[in-house]
């Protein structure tokens, strides 16, 4: 089995349900889970996980994310995207540049974001878009998400290419709307391109083909990123000859029992090693009990 993540090009036209499906049966392996949903019509970085590394697509995905996208202004679609139906159309002949710069730029940093209908976020057990696909609309809750930077890349009204680095959970295709709204013309968004995820960037990527060719020629591991370079701040310990089972069950970790000398910081994280070089789990230093309590382990006896 393969243990690692891989930092997949998604292309268009793909969910990101098909990419796992895909690569599950590229690999021949079950255990492959993504770090975060990209709509169809969207491409770039989406690192997905597999093998033990599933155990990180919940803390993958709470990751920076940053895009390019294109909002086209004049325009709102019920999918808040050029996918969508058309629902409104307004002229834009009367806005400046400096005005949608201006109303483009208001949204950096804490803002309440409604989630669009045709998502995937789930209410009363059943996903947005499902119920979208119904036909029905229900009032969602707004959450919040930050807009950590802008930068306008090309302005040729009606459209406008940016670059958005933001928080989790962020909607782009609602940014658009949003800022359309603000400036009483309505917005959808066109291209959207993800550039980078935690700390996965496009450059990096590759794309289904070209991950089966490294699979082809047993290759795999060029670009298959360990788990353990998840966590490059945290210490690199090992637990001494004979102790490893500790490890193994799961039980907390006394200073005497690792062979590397390190200060005991509360709630600092370590990886912990055995003797034999593998990586085993994350622990955290508990200052009270003096011991540190497993954070999330990887090992598994295969």
């Amino acid at each position: 089995m393969i243990h690692g993540i891989l930092n997949v090009r998604k292309e268009k036209g793909f969910t990101s349900h098909d990419v796992v499906a895909k690569l599950r049966g590229m690999t021949r392996q079950k255990k492959i889970g993504h770090t975060g949903t990209l709509d169809p019509d969207a491409e770039g970085v989406l690192p997905v996980c597999l093998g033990k590394a599933t155990r990180l697509c919940e803390m993958m995905t709470d990751k920076e994310k940053a895009y390019e996208a294109v909002m086209v202004l004049g325009k709102e679609t019920d999918t808040q995207d050029l996918s969508g139906t058309v629902l409104d159309t307004s002229a834009t002949d009367h806005l400046t540049e400096e005005e949608v710069q201006e109303a483009i730029l208001s949204f950096v940093g804490i803002y309440d974001q409604i989630p669009p209908m045709y998502s995937a976020v789930k209410v009363g057990g059943k996903k947005l878009y499902e119920l979208a696909r119904e036909g029905k609309e229900i009032e969602r809750k707004a959450r919040r998400v930050e807009i950590r930077s802008i930068r306008i890349l090309e302005m040729r009204l009606p459209e406008v290419r940016f670059e958005v680095v933001c928080s989790k959970g962020t909607y782009i295709r609602t940014l658009c709307h949003d800022i359309g709204r603000k400036l009483g013309c309505g917005a959808c968004m066109g291209d959207l391109l993800r550039t980078k995820s935690g700390n996965f960037t496009l450059d990096q990527s590759r794309t289904l083909s070209e991950i089966q060719e490294y699979l082809d020629g047993g290759r795999i591991g060029e670009i298959l990123v360990p788990i353990d370079a998840m966590f490059p701040d945290a210490p690199k310990v090992s637990v001494k000859q004979g102790k490893e089972k500790t490890v193994y069950n799961g039980n907390a970790l006394s200073p005497d029992q690792i062979e590397d000398h390190i200060p005991e910081k509360d709630g600092e994280t370590i990886r912990v090693y055995g003797p034999d070089g593998r990586f085993l789990a994350l622990y955290r230093y508990a200052g009270r009990e003096k011991k540190y309590q497993v954070e999330k382990m990887f090992y598994s006896p295969e």
